[in-house]
């Protein structure tokens, strides 16, 4: 049973976990306490794929420290070998005596045996507290082992009056240098960012992290790691110029079968890496598809959604829309201009698709609402 401390020191831990945020994909964010006698002894968080886990760096701050001492971790340890061993047998070798774990680790390879293999040993384990904060700290990765699918973030930017861009498809800018930057951490977060090619098109995207904009101490090195960039292309009307195929990273082109086969030659060559696919209704790329091949090809955890309104659309109807980031402007541009959804076939207020709002706050001269749609129960 958890202890009125434990509480204290899990949230530590979690804080910890979160300085991975930018940098772990596509691995979750972890963090790691170790204590005895009521002393931090050791911590430590995973900071990249393919280093040394939460735990680790925290045994080895510890040293002999860590015998008979209490782990609190954010995440079941891990039991199998990957490319770094198994914590679970690290915290065993370790001499620990206790381990307090949030939450039980989402993937089938590890899923309550890392707890298990510990409570073999006999060590006591303890389970589930801060669960809710230690999920919210790994929506994709929990999205992608449980769902086989990214968790789903979706951004616009959208005057008072709820349009997006001019009738020509000028947007540049909607919102303040505020905004922007809150938008550089959502990518930076990302493991993908995804678009139509009608974006591209009147925008010339580049669709990366920009070191300038972030307002990060590690703001260098979390623009290394640039997020895939997905462009939802059904007729491969991409351009060769566009700057998204200049820039460092990857660029998937997402379109169907049958698909113009010198288009696609031609992009190909430009840079651009052409994922074909079923299509799905009316000829477009089939979206359940495309998500369920990030998730398990890609690994991509959390997938940014910026867009204009078709695919937007496209998304929420789909039930694909698990948050939405909307940044909005105290400026008006009026009835011709676009909106923020394309949403055909709404004509009575019974077919309204309602939101959960999470939060509200000002961001610069702008504000940032943060909802979630509604899932549809028919």
């Amino acid at each position: 049973m958890a202890k009125p401390t434990d509480a204290a020191w899990m949230a530590r831990a979690l804080q910890l976990a979160r300085r991975g945020l930018y940098t772990t994909h596509p691995n979750p964010r972890v963090g790691c306490v170790l204590v005895k006698h009521h002393r931090l002894v050791g911590e430590g968080w995973h900071e990249r794929a393919g280093e040394p886990h939460a735990e680790v760096h925290a045994l080895g701050m510890a040293g002999e420290a860590a015998r008979r001492a209490t782990a609190y971790v954010t995440l079941e340890p891990c039991s199998h070998h990957g490319r770094t061993g198994p914590c679970a047998v690290a915290l065993i070798g370790a001499g620990v005596q206790r381990v307090v774990v949030a939450m039980q680790d989402p993937n089938p390879e590890v899923a309550g045996r890392g707890i298990a293999m510990l409570r073999e040993a006999g060590i006591e384990v303890n389970v589930g507290l801060l669960e809710e904060e230690a999920r919210a700290l790994n929506p994709g990765f929990v999205s992608r082992m449980i769902r086989q699918r990214p968790y789903v973030r979706l951004k616009m930017a959208m005057s008072l009056d709820g349009r997006t861009a001019m009738p020509s498809g000028e947007s540049q800018w909607i919102t303040g240098p505020h905004a922007r930057g809150e938008v550089q951490r959502l990518r930076a977060r990302s493991s993908a960012i995804m678009t139509g090619v009608d974006s591209i098109i009147f925008d010339n995207s580049r669709l990366t992290v920009r070191a300038a904009q972030l307002g990060l101490e590690q703001a260098e090195a979390v623009a290394a790691r640039q997020p895939l960039r997905v462009v939802v292309d059904t007729q491969l009307r991409l351009p060769q110029a566009a700057a998204c195929l200049r820039e460092p990273g990857r660029t998937l082109v997402a379109t169907v079968s049958g698909c113009d086969r010198q288009r696609r030659k031609r992009l190909e060559a430009a840079g651009a890496e052409v994922l074909v696919l079923p299509a799905g209704e009316h000829g477009r790329v089939e979206l359940h598809a495309l998500l369920r091949y990030l998730a398990e090809h890609e690994r991509v955890n959390e997938l940014l959604l910026e867009t204009g309104a078709t695919l937007a659309g496209a998304m929420l109807d789909a039930d694909l829309v698990d948050e939405m980031q909307l940044f909005v402007a105290p400026t008006l541009l009026g009835g011709e201009a676009r909106p923020l959804f394309a949403l055909p076939g709404l004509t009575r207020m019974a077919q309204q698709r309602p939101l959960e709002i999470l939060d509200i706050r000002a961001i610069g001269r702008d504000w940032r609402i943060t909802a979630r749609p509604e899932r549809r129960q028919d």
